[in-house]
């Protein structure tokens, strides 16, 4: 199984840091690994941690769905980003990284350009 590293964040209430991994396994089919502080790896369909994740993590349980396709998917993490996010959301203050399964390397990751992003922002 290919896995990538999406995101960490500190937790100070535990003093450990929790990590979300997305990849390809050897069936060809996406993966969202949670790692807590603990240790402990549990697959999700859409996972949020962090500042906010609580009510990010409720969108993303109310909209997402496994058939979304990709560029859906990627626009409503977006839509989350900027309803958590103190700061207005632009491509200087966000990445957007991607595993695509459909592609010669599956499970490569690869973040997009910032012009990508400003696209993507722009139809929100």
């Amino acid at each position: 199984m290919q896995l990538r590293l999406l995101s960490s964040g500190i937790n100070a209430e535990y003093g450990g840091v929790a990590i979300l991994m997305a990849g390809v396994d050897e069936n060809g089919e996406s993966v969202l690994l949670h790692m807590d502080p603990s240790g402990t790896y549990l697959k999700y369909g859409a996972k949020a941690i962090g500042a906010g994740s609580e009510g990010a993590q409720a969108t993303l349980e109310e909209q997402y769905h496994k058939s979304m396709s990709l560029d859906d998917g990627v626009k409503l993490c977006l839509n989350v980003l900027k309803q958590v996010m103190e700061e207005k959301i632009s491509s200087t203050n966000i990445e957007v990284g991607v595993c695509r399964k459909d592609q010669q390397t599956p499970g490569k990751f690869h973040l997009l350009q910032k012009d990508a992003i400003d696209t993507l922002l722009s139809t929100l």
